[in-house]
């Protein structure tokens, strides 16, 4: 019940924040204006844009259903998995903050800045359900939780993944998506901008440059000095960072059709995940030597071996 609850707790929060950026992409976040019911309704008339912003508050209904039911039965598990207890704590923590938050945003009429922080804790959340699911799916038994250089490099990849998204969601809810019109400086050549639109661009940007670089880093060390599952998730997560960027480029030189700003939130949620995931199993696995073959030894001496016809 633990794995099942777990693992469905963290899959439809994935779904959930999907959904919720395709609301914002779409412009259908006030279509609801009241909280928790929409247009004074359980089940209002769902025409148009409404449909989507009643789905995602339906989606998030779901969620939180199961994350109770994950906190539940993690607790009843807490014995049995090492680092349970302190995940479950967290989540609790930040599910708490993130319902007051969903009525808090709508109160506030979607503010790029409520936008901002209501994504930041729905990824936070999503961060804790992953780890969640992941003690609860490969790590059945004791867990001790191991420092490493390469856990220390994902560890700020995740970091920087929250930032990078945390920008783009304020660039998307401010309209500041077109502020820059080329790449891969703004207009006129400037690397900063010249009014506020600009800057939240740009320095969209320089996050993302600097999250690309250190990604790359952390691909290159995971090809070779570290266990199977740390190595995997890290190269699936530098494949979404590569395609992250594709789109990216592919957003301002196509002018944001909607279904490329689809993609390109969907696949930041994706990223994201696949960083939480290698830095749960390097804190899991810690710093393993790479195997290296051992060299056969001949047990008679050199000179004989020499002389020997085989």
């Amino acid at each position: 019940m633990f794995r099942a609850f777990s693992l469905a707790a963290a899959v439809s929060a994935f779904l959930l924040a999907v959904l919720g950026s395709w609301v914002r992409i779409n412009g259908a976040g006030m279509t609801c204006p009241d909280w928790p019911l929409c247009r004074h309704a359980l089940v209002p008339a769902l025409d148009g844009a409404v449909a989507l912003e009643w789905s995602h508050r339906l989606v998030a209904l779901v969620v939180g259903i199961l994350a109770l039911g994950a906190l539940w039965t993690g607790w009843r598990a807490r014995r049995r998995i090492g680092g349970v207890p302190l995940v479950l704590a967290y989540i609790g923590a930040v599910f708490i903050v993130q319902v007051a938050l969903g009525g808090l945003t709508v109160a506030l009429s979607n503010t790029p800045w409520s936008v901002v922080v209501h994504w930041g804790t729905a990824m936070l959340l999503l961060a804790g359900l992953t780890a969640l699911a992941l003690l609860a799916i490969v790590a059945p038994g004791p867990v001790v939780v191991r420092g490493s250089v390469m856990g220390a490099v994902l560890a700020v990849c995740a970091g920087l993944a929250f930032l990078t998204m945390l920008a783009g969601s304020y660039v998307s809810s401010s309209g500041a998506g077109l502020a820059c019109s080329t790449l891969p400086a703004c207009d006129s050549g400037s690397w900063i901008g010249s009014d506020p639109a600009q800057l939240a661009q740009m320095a969209h940007r320089w996050i993302a440059a600097g999250f690309f670089g250190l990604a790359t880093v952390a691909a290159y060390m995971a090809a070779f000095g570290t266990t199977a599952r740390v190595r995997v998730a890290t190269l699936i997560a530098y494949a979404l960072v590569v395609l992250q960027v594709m789109l990216g480029i592919a957003n301002v030189a196509w002018q944001l059709p909607t279904l490329l700003r689809e993609a390109h939130a969907a696949n930041a949620c994706a990223a994201f995940v696949a960083f939480v995931a290698a830095l749960v199993f390097a804190a899991v696995d810690g710093t393993v030597a790479v195997a290296v073959a051992p060299r056969r030894v001949s047990a008679l001496p050199p000179d004989a071996a020499e002389r020997s016809p085989g």
